[in-house]
């Protein structure tokens, strides 16, 4: 596995925010990607800042938008120090259920964070994952929602890659898939956009199974990418139509803070203003959007890994112009109900 230094320094990296107020501030918002942490090690072998609590994520998004519910990621921290190693992973759902309690504790309070959790199970264990997935169900108090897997591979070295190439076709993982539906979960999958062909014959193979694919299929404009832009547009729009096909399948737009698909937030001394990122995320947004509709597209922070490349005031208002033309249905569904069918979650409020 490869150390990504450059989320590493991203993410212990201050810089000069831009202030905005929120626009649309009554929009109501499902955050359907970010993560929560006390210790600096993950499974991805990223280095990270002591601790991303709960309260520092409350202060992130207290910026004006109307954030109503949450979904956590696997971020592949808080495993278990003991046990079985395949059962080590339902420690990181155990910590997200424990520290957002108190979102639920009141009917009242808002946001409820974590309303829906997103954990790791490896599925290549194939029957044998049975256990853990309700080991996840136990522990999540009712909110485990689904399994997250980096299938990232490339060839070029210089790009990380945290799994094995094809893995999306191993028997045993099919076999562990399988069991996905079974227990109504969902399966959000990572990975780049010389992949996405993978996740298409996933989909068809498991039509029964939403599949939710994040950071907008994962283009590549750095390294061995970054002269070949126009080949990357052709392949990742050819992999976006095709998944667009697959009824079962929705896509996360976020993550723009990767350095890895090319955009420059992050080296800025000042963080970009929200017509910036707006500019520069617009043509991506637009046609996932314009391929899958605006019911099966759903909006991320990707918090804190994404905290170094704008604020979180700016991302949202960010969304929200790009999306300006759109009607109020077509808006709340991207921004917020979308989110509640797909994750399963339960609507606190009348829209």
């Amino acid at each position: 596995m490869i150390k990504d230094n450059k989320l590493i320094s991203n993410c212990n990296k201050s810089l000069k925010s831009s202030f905005e107020k929120a626009i649309e501030p009554d929009l109501p918002i499902c955050d359907t990607h970010h993560h929560l942490w006390h210790h600096p090690e993950s499974v991805y072998s990223v280095s990270i800042e002591d601790h991303y609590s709960l309260q520092e994520f409350l202060n992130d998004i207290s910026g004006g938008h109307k954030i109503i519910q949450t979904v956590y990621a696997h971020m592949g921290t808080e495993y278990k120090k003991h046990g079985r190693n395949e059962m080590r992973p339902v420690g990181e759902t155990e910590f997200v259920a424990s520290i957002t309690a108190q979102c639920f504790s009141d009917p009242q309070t808002s946001p409820k964070v974590a309303a829906g959790i997103v954990g790791f199970a490896d599925l290549t264990l194939g029957d044998a994952v049975v256990p853990v997935l309700e080991a996840h169900i136990n522990a999540g108090a009712g909110r485990f929602r689904g399994v997250r897997l980096s299938a990232c591979w490339d060839l070029n070295e210089s790009i990380p890659s945290r799994a094995p190439a094809r893995m999306l076709f191993d028997t045993e993982f099919r076999k562990g898939f399988k069991y996905l539906q079974k227990y109504n979960l969902s399966f959000d999958t990572w990975q780049y956009f010389t992949q996405l062909t993978d996740v298409v014959d996933l989909a068809r193979t498991f039509s029964d199974t939403q599949i939710i694919v994040n950071h907008f299929g994962g283009p590549l404009f750095t390294g061995p990418y970054s002269s070949r832009r126009e080949e990357v547009l052709y392949e990742w729009k050819r992999g976006i139509n095709a998944l667009a096909e697959c009824p079962n399948v929705s896509i996360k737009l976020g993550g723009f803070g990767l350095h890895y698909l090319g955009f420059d937030f992050y080296e800025r001394a000042v963080q970009p203003n929200s017509t910036e990122v707006a500019r520069a995320v617009a043509p991506f947004c637009l046609y996932c959007i314009e391929s899958f509709g605006t019911n099966r597209c759903m909006l991320e922070s990707n918090y804190p890994i994404d905290k170094s490349a704008y604020s979180y005031t700016v991302l949202w208002n960010a969304f929200k112009i790009i999306t300006n033309h759109f009607s109020h249905s077509e808006k709340v569904n991207l921004f917020y109900n979308n989110a509640v069918k797909i994750y399963r979650l339960t609507s606190n409020i009348q829209l």
